[in-house]
This record gives structure tokens, C-alpha cells and sequence, in this order.
């Protein structure tokens, strides 16, 4: 994960061989009937098809990939950000649409792409004034939101084309993203070598894998940038949001975390217990003031260990799509689509105020300044490695 800096080793062959175990240990997975049946009734083998998706200015050419698993759940990736522009899944009646925010064409993405379905790296969230000190070397980053450095930056990985390879099993379809970012990449130190694999499987999940390697010190912090919309139209804020966690990481003006840990309990920020994500988002708070609604990383564990835990569950009451969210990282930051404002669409679908929410596992903002936070730091020889799955069922 994001700081479990380790070789490769016997414990993470285990950890292979035990994945889908986890899983299921982690969500208490089963079908609902809806994909039970058809399960039965559709055993087409998985599929991951390559084509062409378009050119760049420079003449670089775009791919997509298609995944398709055994019961019908379809996404699209191209190789510029890795973006996921698609992603259909059934509603409670079996009508599959499409349930993430993207755009129509390759030029929209360049130009106007709020981080719709993108890898992002090589630091995901924000580095207060751009700045941090490794080794007793200060590091100047590029500064793309205010003062301060935003996911990677002015090129982050969402705007890297990726070398794109599918694949498919007898379970699962997928594809696997390779980049390397040169030593200095917006004020980064070291080359990152970086692999990314989205792997659909037919047990309806979405298990993606970062790794990464440093031939100097640096800092990694890589996430999925994905928003959603259960209902692939209207508002979110009818959408009930369970996140098992206890505290966030309070922000000040610049929405640079503080250094502490802030309970939930008794304020907007307690999902605990599932509730609507508008119930509380226009209450009095100085905290979603300054975030201008959820904007938030909310703190699963305290430490950087390799355990799967749940990040997060979403339930649409209308299309009764669910969404549960699974990660190593230690956090994980919950935001509500507060910047949209129309300005953009896809296939004739406006993307309104707070019409998507996106859930992004992650390392806590600004950690490699904040001494009291799990480190963020990679060292050459070790071998960055994180995991993110996203599980998709419906109720009746």
C-alpha cells in the first residue's frame, strides 16, 4: 500500500493467494438473485477487446479497452489517464446503465476534464505550498490549485497516456497500465516506474492494483478518481453512505489538513450509520464551509498496513444499485461533487452540482509534512504496492 514500502516476498504471494478470500471476509459477499441468475443464464466468457480511441495534438494515438465479465457488467479505459470513461452494471430489474461520470470524446478529456475516472498520481489529494523535505533536501513541486499541488500536479498521471495491455482469465477480463515518469516530473525526485491493473472479475468487482518503483527517494500516493452516480442521472444526495470511520482530518482554508484528528461523532461527518448524503451536507460547519459540501478524508486505520478494509457503501433507494469500496490505504477521502457546475456532459447529460461522488482510498493529504501521519515515503529497492476494489450488487 501507499508507504508499505516491501520486496517482493512470500508475503505477498500469500496475500495473492488469499485475495478473494479477503474479499469475501471483508463484505460478506454474496450474489443478490438478480446476478445469481444471471450467473446462470449468462456464462459468456469474459472479454477485453483494444481499439481505437483517438489522436492527440502531438500525434500520440489514444487506445480504449473494453471489459466485459461473464454476467454483462461493461467497462470502458483508455489509455490517456487511464480514465474509466464507462462503466454499465444492472439496477434492481436488470436494466444495465451507465453509473460513471465521463465525456464524449478524447478533446474533452484534454481540455476539460475534472479528474473524471483518472489514475491519479504521483501524489493523489494535496502538498501544502507544493513543498516537502526528504532526506534533508527541500523538493519544489508544480503548484496547480492555489499554492498548493493537486494530484500530481500540472501533467499528473491523469494526463500521462499509458501503455495499455488486456487480458482475460477463465473469471475475470482486464487490462494492465504501465507508465514511467522521468526523475523531475513536476519536481518529483526519482524515475517512477508505475503499473496499474484493472482487473473485472465475475464475482461483479472492479479490483484495481497500483505498484510502483523509485531508483531514488521519493514519495508516492497513487489513487482512482472515479465519480459515480447510482442512478446514472440527477442528484447523489438521495444516495445512503455508510463509511466506517471515527475521525477526519480537519482542514484549514486551503483545504490543508491541520494535523489532527477530528471525531465525527455528533457532527455532518458521522457515517457510522447509513444515511443520505444531502441529510446533513448544508448544516452549519466550518469544516464543509471551507469544503463547500464533503470534501473530506475520512480515517480508516492509523496505521499502513496491508489489510483490506472497507472504505465505504453507497446504496441508490431508486435503481437499487450498491456500491461497497474496499482498500489497504489508511483513508480514504469523500467528496461530493460540490465543483461541478454544469459546464460539462456526456452523451447529452449535463454533469449538475453535486451529480457525482467520488470515493478515492488514499494516504492522508499532505502526509509528507505531517510527521504524526503514516508515511508516504519510497525508497529505492522497495516495491510500492496498494489495492483498491470496488464490488458491485443491488437490492430489491
Amino acid at each position: 500500500m501507499v508507504c508499505t514500502q516491501r520486496s517482493q516476498s512470500a508475503r505477498a504471494l500469500i496475500r495473492g493467494a488469499k485475495r478473494h478470500l479477503v474479499i469475501a471476509a471483508a463484505m460478506s459477499f454474496s450474489l443478490t438473485p438478480l446476478f445469481a441468475q444471471a450467473q446462470e443464464e449468462s456464462m459468456s466468457a469474459p472479454s477485453a477487446l483494444m481499439q481505437a480511441y483517438g489522436t492527440l495534438d502531438d500525434a500520440t494515438p489514444v487506445n480504449k479497452v473494453t471489459l466485459t465479465n461473464s454476467h454483462g457488467i461493461e467497462m470502458d479505459v483508455i489509455s490517456y489517464g487511464g480514465i474509466i470513461t464507462r462503466l454499465e452494471t444492472p439496477d434492481r430489474n436488470g436494466e444495465s446503465g451507465n453509473i460513471v461520470l465521463g465525456m464524449d470524446n478524447l478533446e474533452d478529456y484534454v481540455q476539460s476534464n475534472p479528474y473524471f475516472g483518472a489514475i491519479i498520481g504521483r501524489y493523489g489529494n494535496r502538498i501544502a505550498n507544493g513543498k516537502f523535505t526528504l532526506n534533508g533536501t527541500e523538493y519544489q513541486l508544480a503548484t496547480n490549485d492555489g499554492d498548493n499541488h493537486l494530484h500530481g500536479g500540472v501533467q499528473g498521471f491523469d494526463k500521462k497516456v499509458w501503455h495499455m495491455t488486456p487480458f482475460t482469465t477463465a473469471t475475470s477480463a482486464g487490462v494492465t497500465l504501465s507508465l514511467i515518469s522521468p526523475d523531475g516530473d513536476q519536481g518529483y525526485p526519482g524515475t517512477l516506474d508505475t503499473t496499474v491493473t484493472y482487473t473485472l472479475t465475475n464475482d461483479n468487482t472492479l479490483d484495481m492494483h497500483f505498484a510502483a518503483t523509485t531508483d531514488k527517494p521519493t514519495i508516492v500516493n497513487l489513487t482512482q478518481h472515479t465519480y459515480f452516480n447510482l442512478s446514472g442521472e440527477g442528484t447523489i444526495l438521495d444516495h445512503i453512505l455508510q463509511i466506517p470511520s471515527d475521525a477526519i482530518t480537519p482542514v484549514d482554508s486551503g483545504l490543508i489538513p491541520t494535523g489532527d484528528l477530528e471525531p465525527v461523532a455528533g457532527t455532518p461527518f458521522d457515517f457510522r450509520k447509513p444515511k443520505a448524503i444531502g441529510k446533513d451536507i448544508n448544516a452549519s460547519s466550518e469544516q464543509l464551509k471551507r469544503g463547500k459540501g464533503y470534501d473530506h478524508n475520512f480515517v480508516l486505520k492509523t496505521d499502513a498496513d496491508n489489510e483490506l478494509v472497507k472504505a465505504a457503501t453507497v446504496y441508490d433507494p431508486d435503481s437499487g444499485r450498491e456500491l461497497t469500496v474496499l482498500t489497504e490505504e489508511p483513508a480514504v477521502q469523500f467528496y461530493s461533487g460540490n465543483f461541478l457546475d454544469g459546464s460539462t456532459s456526456q452523451e447529452g447529460m449535463t454533469h449538475a452540482f453535486r451529480s457525482g461522488f467520488c470515493l478515492e482510498p488514499q494516504h492522508n493529504p499532505d502526509s509528507p509534512n505531517q510527521s504524526t501521519f503514516p508515511s508516504t515515503t519510497l525508497m529505492p529497492g522497495e516495491v510500492y504496492s496498494t489495492r483498491i476494489v470496488y464490488a458491485f450488487d443491488t437490492r430489491k
